[in-house]
């Protein structure tokens, strides 16, 4: 299909029926902002809500692809098809992205079931690509049972998964000073189910026993709340994963069962809208300020002739 030809029906039936190409086009229109965005979301709107989404983060080097992989290999075992979005840094000099999650996860390239995407953050902060959740929402609709989201692994911005995701795996690893880098970065409070990745090194046992301990000092034993799992893995070896799956399959009744995933899922759709409103919104502000609007407002408070918050309102009633 020639690239300024996009026929998106057609497109998008192909993409349910399993066609990784249409799959990867899709995914290639909302990370490149095509015109065709705003038909493609409408074409997608009826197939989607039914993936259950899986944010992985932790810091760079903890294991996250390989453990991205063998859970991928846990749920093929089970016959899901599932999609893997991962998202790289992008060089703050080139734009560029090494993309070296496809280079990790060679064990699953020929298997039609899977569909493994590699996107480059291109700057945007809190681990993820600013297209995410409509490269989510084209998995989804295409007919992935489970969609892995595996960020870049940027420390304390890396809470922004929460927003996307409806189990949150926060991975750690032992000698890395990660139980204090952890409740420096707000990962506490994020984390569905802990996993203790690289387990077979010394130190596994007192990293879960810190987080263990970290957890009990939260609200998180309270009655009725998720209180997280710490689970110990391999990855590399599969070691520990069915109990990771047991656990995120703890975490799914739990949340049905106390309306969490629809109060989530909710909320993670008034977050996309006010993304989009917002969006929008900068576009015209970048129209006044081409027109002078603010530029002229702006002088005016520098002059002490008006006020920022005066300015503020008159450009709100401009593009009102």
């Amino acid at each position: 299909m020639a690239r300024r030809d996009v026929d998106v029906p057609t497109l998008v039936e192909a993409a349910r029926g399993g066609s990784p190409r249409a799959v990867a086009r899709l995914v290639s229109l909302v990370e490149d902002a095509s015109p065709k965005l705003r038909e493609i979301m409408v074409a997608l709107a009826p197939h989607a809500g039914r993936a259950h989404v899986l944010g992985i983060t932790g810091s760079p080097g903890v294991g996250k692809s390989t453990s991205t992989n063998a859970l991928v290999r846990a749920f093929r075992a089970q016959g899901k098809r599932v999609g893997v979005l991962a998202v790289d840094p992008s060089s703050p000099f080139s734009g560029g992205a090494l993309l070296g999650d496809r280079v990790r996860m060679q064990d699953h390239a020929l298997d039609p079931e899977v569909y493994i995407r590699s996107m480059a953050s291109r700057g945007h902060l809190g681990g993820l690509s600013w297209s995410t959740p409509q490269a989510i929402r084209v998995l989804d609709a295409a007919g992935c049972d489970v969609i892995l989201v595996e960020t870049v692994g940027v420390g304390q911005s890396e809470v922004e998964i929460v927003g996307l995701a409806d189990t949150t795996i926060v991975l750690l690893a032992p000698g890395m000073g990660d139980g204090i880098q952890a409740a420096k970065a707000g990962i506490l409070e994020i984390g569905d189910v802990f996993v203790v990745n690289k387990a077979d090194r010394d130190g596994a046992d007192a990293t879960v026993r810190d987080i263990r301990h970290m957890i009990s000092l939260g609200d998180r034993t309270e009655p009725g709340l998720w209180r997280p799992p710490v689970i110990k893995t391999v990855a590399s070896a599969d070691t520990g994963v069915d109990e990771v799956v047991e656990g995120i399959d703890k975490h799914v009744a739990w949340m049905e069962a106390h309306g969490e995933l629809q109060r989530r899922r909710n909320k993670r759709a008034a977050d996309e809208i006010e993304a989009i409103v917002l969006a929008q919104l900068r576009a015209r502000m970048g129209d006044l300020r081409g027109s002078h609007g603010i530029d002229e407002l702006a002088a005016r408070v520098v002059a002490g002739e008006s006020d920022p918050y005066t300015a503020a309102d008159k450009v709100l009633g401009d593009i009102a």
